[in-house]
């Protein structure tokens, strides 16, 4: 075979796209990926990894302002954005060099440079035509703007993960995951926050139940909000950055993060030129992740859907499995686990109760909540917060919804109970380890059972 010709190209180098090359070379596949960038994507560079480095950052300015409730006496004197910069892309710069050792040691041939599709199984990599038996689209996602100009004080999360200092104020457009997360982190470095979100609440996705506690908990730590109304212009000079609402309301501040959400790569890359079927910008392949065109499939967060790294990772070797002829199970969005790294944390898989009512009716869904001032290891953390499971009326639970500090480590055990169809009776007779945080999903689980234990 030919230096340019693989049984499998990936245009892509992102979380979907590597995740694809790695599980089709394990499967015996020639693979060539393209990256016009680095490999780890958005994930890795400007999303998943840097983001929570500097949230790490904030709960230890956070732990060091409220120590002394725990009888121990520090003192915060200062945060160093551009040291917490540099912790972050030590982190970050460890991954890649990781992640790069692995795709040559697995022999993906890694090709370098802007990649477009030009044909049913052809991608044009900066003038070099490359082949591929099969083609797997996977070029990620885009910060969207919704035509503010970016720049100076107004930014998206990729600029504002790289400034070197801690702005008194800040304006976050915005109230989904990635608003959320930069008001939390904000906050705990000491920045007056106003989350300025269109919707009625913040992460309208989540749960009524989680929706509440954390709004709750985002005005006890003074984080403001301002939710309902849409913003009309973002404007800005040399003193600071102004945002004019569609009501009239106006709000000042140092900087502004436009979080607006993310949309797909897929401008100028030859996917509507060749067929791919697209819809706003997305590639819409069918449940097999099949583009309908030649041998041709898409993944990630260019298909519609949660834009997630670990959907990415899934997809991908599905696809690299579908390719093999393995005929790998289809995992629906509903059941991919969704983590806000907030303070509080919010995890959650599968159905809302709105949700579940919707599908399966008012009189057939049953909920439990467990509250975690229930929960030793909760106390000792000093949070509050629940965790609440949903079922299928006399059926599995279908549904997964936590928030407290720190339990985003129990989504594990969530995604398993949801995506394996666990009644209640079979998760309440597991034995959850005490003290943790775990044993409150054990809890919620006996009372949805009927028969709670310390509830």
């Amino acid at each position: 075979m030919a230096d340019n010709e693989f049984d499998i190209l990936v245009l892509g180098g992102g979380s979907a796209g590597y995740a694809a090359a790695l599980r089709a070379v394990q499967l015996g596949f020639t693979v060539g990926l393209v990256e016009k960038n680095k490999l780890g994507g958005t994930c890795l560079h400007w999303g998943c990894i840097p983001t929570k480095a500097y949230l790490h950052s904030a709960e230890l300015a956070e732990d060091a302002r409220e120590s002394s409730k725990y009888g121990v006496h520090t003192t915060l004197e200062s945060i160093d954005m551009a040291a917490v910069r540099d912790y972050k892309d030590k982190i970050v710069a460890g991954k890649f060099k990781g992640l790069s050792g692995l795709m040559k040691m697995r022999k993906v041939t890694v090709i370098e440079g802007v990649g477009k599709l030009t044909g049913h199984n052809t991608v044009d990599v900066d003038g070099t035509s490359y082949t591929g038996k099969h083609i797997v689209l996977a070029s990620g996602s885009v910060s969207k703007t919704l035509g503010v100009e970016i720049g100076g004080r107004i930014m998206t999360s990729t600029e504002a993960l790289e400034i070197d200092f801690v702005p008194q104020s800040a304006i976050v457009l915005g109230g989904g995951v990635i608003g959320c997360e930069f008001a939390s982190m904000w906050k705990s470095f000491g920045v007056d926050v106003t989350v300025i979100e269109g919707l009625p609440h913040l992460v309208a996705n989540e749960d009524p139940a989680l929706i509440k506690i954390l709004e709750r908990e985002f005005k006890k730590r003074g984080i403001k909000s301002n939710l309902g109304t849409f913003f009309e212009k973002v404007e800005q000079d040399d003193n600071g950055a102004k945002v004019t609402l569609a009501d009239g309301k106006v709000f000042e501040a140092d900087i502004v993060l436009v979080a607006v959400g993310r949309g797909p790569n897929t401008a100028d890359m030859g996917y509507e030129e060749q067929g791919i079927p697209m819809d706003r910008g997305f590639v819409t392949p069918n449940e097999r992740l099949h583009t309908g065109v030649g041998n041709i499939y898409a993944i990630g967060d260019i298909v519609p859907g949660v834009q997630l790294a670990h959907r990415g990772y899934q997809q991908g070797r599905f696809v690299a499995e579908e390719i093999a002829g393995l005929n790998p199970a289809v995992v629906d969005d509903v059941n991919i686990p969704k983590v806000t790294f907030t303070e509080p944390e919010i995890a959650s898989v599968g159905y809302t109760e709105p949700k579940a009512k919707e599908k399966f009716g008012e009189d057939n869904v049953e909920v439990a909540e467990y509250n975690l001032a229930g929960n030793g290891k909760s106390s000792i953390l000093g949070t509050g917060g629940i965790i609440k499971l949903v079922r299928e009326k006399d059926g599995p639970i279908i549904g997964f919804h936590a928030i407290g500090k720190r339990i985003s480590e129990q989504i594990g055990e969530g995604q398993l109970i949801v995506n394996w169809e666990a009644y209640p009776e079979d998760v309440a007779a597991f034995v959850h380890a005490h003290p943790t945080q775990n044993e409150a999903i054990g809890e919620a689980a006996m009372a949805l059972a009927g028969a709670p234990l310390h509830g």
